[in-house]
């Protein structure tokens, strides 16, 4: 994922109206501020968490506990969406996570690596 031109390229997981889970490509705008390289508005944020898991880690459906950014570290992820959809995360992808309600998704390990992550929590 990475930076763009326009801004820094986040997943965002959401509820549609139909219950179910679905993937948005979302950018956040970023601007240039010289020597100090570019910046984003501040997010308001309530906390953040740490998780490892050993690289087995698989979870059923299920709706995000609360808004967050997931921030893959290392290790290499698989979230399955209720229409289907799957994608695959990769060190140094962000993911929204806003499918609070409804039926969710699925999370799970891939390549037995074990998986590091940061949850910087929003509400």
């Amino acid at each position: 994922m990475g930076n763009t031109d326009a801004g820094k390229r986040v997943v965002r997981l959401y509820t549609g109206t139909d219950g179910e889970s679905h993937f948005e490509d979302i950018v956040i705008p970023m601007e240039d501020r010289g020597n100090s390289g570019s910046w984003s508005e501040r997010i308001k944020a309530t906390g953040m968490i740490f998780r490892d898991t050993d690289g087995s880690h698989f979870n059923d459906w299920h709706a995000a506990p609360r808004r967050q950014f997931m921030i893959l570290l290392d290790g290499d992820a698989e979230i399955e969406t209720g229409d289907g959809t799957k994608r695959r995360l990769r060190p140094g992808d962000i993911l929204l996570a806003e499918d609070t309600t409804g039926r969710g998704h699925i999370t799970r390990d891939l390549n037995s690596k074990p998986r590091r992550s940061i949850f910087v929590t929003l509400e």
